[in-house]
């Protein structure tokens, strides 16, 4: 564990490792930047196997974390039928295939049947699922499952608009692509519910 102290802004901020993984990591590291042709030894390297062995523990901190416990801890007893959205929720994960980022927004929509959650915890269940090794199609799918089967609302809708560095930086090498994914259940398998979702969630309102 490590306190990181941010005097400018008045908080202390904690990130736990576990030790012997660390270590375990940081070895392994090390023999991948040997095997790349790396000096081990120089100043900036010295410390990269360490970093790196923090770093990759704290990307894939979500696989650790029950999303749906995260829901069921704030579940609050509300008479309200309409829509709820939180959009632009900011997602960085680790794509499975190449252990690169890809980076982007969430859209989630619900529409209550008797309970809601607080918001904050929609966004919890994204970072849950995000920060894990992934596909943009389990994660949006995994985010509608989990406010479906723990909220059991009237419907859910999922949209994930995202950039993959794997598409990027390697491969066909396309800078400007964008890869949008959708989910949905129950009543945003209707049209119009479906289209007034996609309509807030494409329009400025502040």
């Amino acid at each position: 564990m490590e306190l990181l102290e941010n005097g400018n802004e008045g908080y202390v901020k904690i990130e736990n490792w576990n030790p012997e993984t660390t270590k375990k990591l940081a070895k392994h590291y090390k023999e991948i930047l040997k095997l790349i042709g790396e000096d081990v030894k120089r100043e900036g390297i010295q410390d990269t196997p360490l970093r790196v062995a923090k770093a990759i523990q704290f990307l894939t901190q979500g696989q650790h974390l029950d999303p749906e416990k995260i829901l069921a801890d704030s579940i609050f007893k509300e008479d309200y039928r309409q829509m709820v959205i939180v959009k632009d929720i900011e997602i960085y994960s680790l794509c499975e295939h190449h252990l690169l980022p890809f980076i982007g927004k969430a859209h989630v929509a619900y529409i209550p049947n008797g309970y809601i959650t607080g918001l904050s915890k929609i966004a919890r269940v994204v970072e849950a699922y995000a920060r894990r090794l992934q596909v943009q199609e389990r994660l949006t799918t995994q985010i509608r499952d989990c406010i479906q089967n723990t909220l059991k609302p009237l419907g859910v809708a999922v949209v994930i608009e995202a950039q993959h560095l794997c598409m990027q930086m390697r491969g066909v090498q396309k800078q400007n692509s964008i890869t949008t994914t959708s989910d949905f259940t129950k009543a945003f398998l209707r049209p119009e519910t479906r289209q007034e979702f996609i309509n807030l969630i494409s329009t400025k309102l502040h």
